[in-house]
């Protein structure tokens, strides 16, 4: 105990070390570091497959789950999309030192309100591995030291991420602790991590329920929730219902095992039978698991793979081919139910009633709201960030897919020529 105590005390001294150096970088000599870990992630794929392939042997013979097992595994094509990730964000404007207002006083005081990096940022996480990368080079862009506790599943994986991406940072003349990876996935790490406000900054948790309930509990410092992805899907009677199963089907199926995949779908009464009628083959060909109403099992009579819903599988985040589905009378009904079961993380209308969308738009308090789009493009890269830190269900600082901007904060510069106080 005391000894894992000592070794993350010892990384957050360190850290904080490189942070104040990683601070006064130009933004040319971040990039540069970005393309160098982007090519040492290409130049290690071999080795960090074959660490990827023992996490998968241990995870699938301790029982994890496929939608799980999933979400650990790397191949050459994730690993090529990580790399290209890296160098987009490389290719990002940096926010880090950007001017966002200034003004002149009466007296003549000069006051500038500029972006610089948050400090050292703790990220705890589980089973994705992709998750080293994408924080340990956003961090990278934005001035920040990153020190990282990575999930018991992906251990391997996380290690040799780590290890190509500081050597490319080293290779670029980082600072060498400007990324740190925490090699242990004891549970005491998160608790250590969270009470080391003099250290970390601030604190991002992904994972389950139990991780962030652990994490708030013992942080001194802020935290930052990426909490349920219970993402839910109205299909209103003005819909295109070859669109709705369409989006439906890529939202709840294309990667189930996510936080932006839909756990819920919510269907207008007047288009019902015909929208699962139309659905029903395809859910059954891809085995989703279907927990309705009592009105939905009707629709659903000769669906092989179906069960009455509980008032619990509103709430549920599956991560798995399991949907809840439930038929409402309105918009407004939809819209009730979306802010009393719902995760407000991302939700979604289809409909061609633009009135009706762009009510649903300025009512759901999500934080993404779509029309006539799959909730699975709640990505950084999707919108453009290049990668994200986390998907953020808070409103203060940083809500949605959190990536550049979100991981600075702000300070005054005041520049003056003597004036004093009367």
């Amino acid at each position: 105990m005391t000894e894992l105590k000592d070794l993350i005390l010892e990384y957050g001294q360190r850290a904080r070390q490189a942070a104040r150096a990683l601070a006064r970088l130009a933004t040319g000599q971040k990039n540069a570091a970005l393309q160098a870990m982007a090519g040492q992630l290409v130049a290690r794929t071999g080795s960090i497959l074959e660490a990827n392939r023992a996490d998968i042997e241990k995870a699938t013979a301790g029982g994890l789950s496929g939608a799980l097992l999933e979400r650990l595994t790397l191949n050459p094509k994730r690993l090529q999309a990580m790399a290209g990730g890296v160098l987009q964000v490389a290719a990002l404007e940096d926010p880090a030192g950007k001017v966002i207002s200034q003004w002149t006083r009466p007296n003549g005081l000069r006051i500038s309100k500029i972006r610089v990096p948050i400090g050292v940022i703790g990220i705890i996480y589980e089973s994705r591995p992709n998750v080293t990368c994408d924080a340990a080079v956003l961090c990278t862009k934005t001035g920040n030291a990153a020190i990282l506790r990575g999930g018991s599943e992906s251990i391997r994986s996380n290690l040799a991420i780590a290890e190509a991406l500081q050597t490319g940072a080293a290779e670029a003349g980082l600072p060498a602790d400007s990324v740190l990876l925490i090699p242990r996935t004891d549970r005491e790490a998160v608790r250590h991590m969270a009470e080391m406000d003099k250290y970390i900054d601030l604190i991002v948790p992904r994972g389950g329920h139990q991780l962030i309930e652990t994490v708030m509990e013992y942080a001194r410092m802020p935290v930052i929730k990426h909490y349920h992805g219970v993402c839910i899907t109205y299909v209103d009677k003005d819909a295109d219902l070859d669109m709705a199963v369409d989006v439906v089907l890529n939202a709840k199926t294309q990667r189930p095992g996510v936080c932006n995949a839909l756990e819920t779908v919510l269907v207008h009464r007047a288009i019902a039978p015909a929208f699962f009628n139309k659905a029903a083959a395809r859910l059954e060909e891809k085995k989703v698991e279907v927990r309705g109403d009592g009105q939905v099992l009707e629709l659903l009579a000769t669906y092989p793979n179906k069960r009455a819903a509980t008032e619990e599988d509103w709430t549920t985040e599956y991560l798995d081919y399991i949907m809840a589905a439930k038929i409402v009378d309105s918009s407004n009904e939809a819209i009730e139910h979306i802010e009393r079961y719902g995760s407000h993380h991302s939700d979604c209308i289809i409909t061609a009633n633009e009135a009706t969308a762009e009510e649903f738009l300025n009512s759901v308090d999500s934080a993404t709201v779509y029309w006539n789009a799959s909730t699975r493009f709640t990505d950084g890269a999707e919108f453009g960030f290049g990668a994200e830190i986390g998907i953020s269900t808070d409103k203060l600082h940083a809500r949605g897919p959190m990536a550049l901007e979100e991981l600075t904060t702000y300070k005054y510069l005041i520049r003056g020529t003597g004036q004093v106080k009367t």
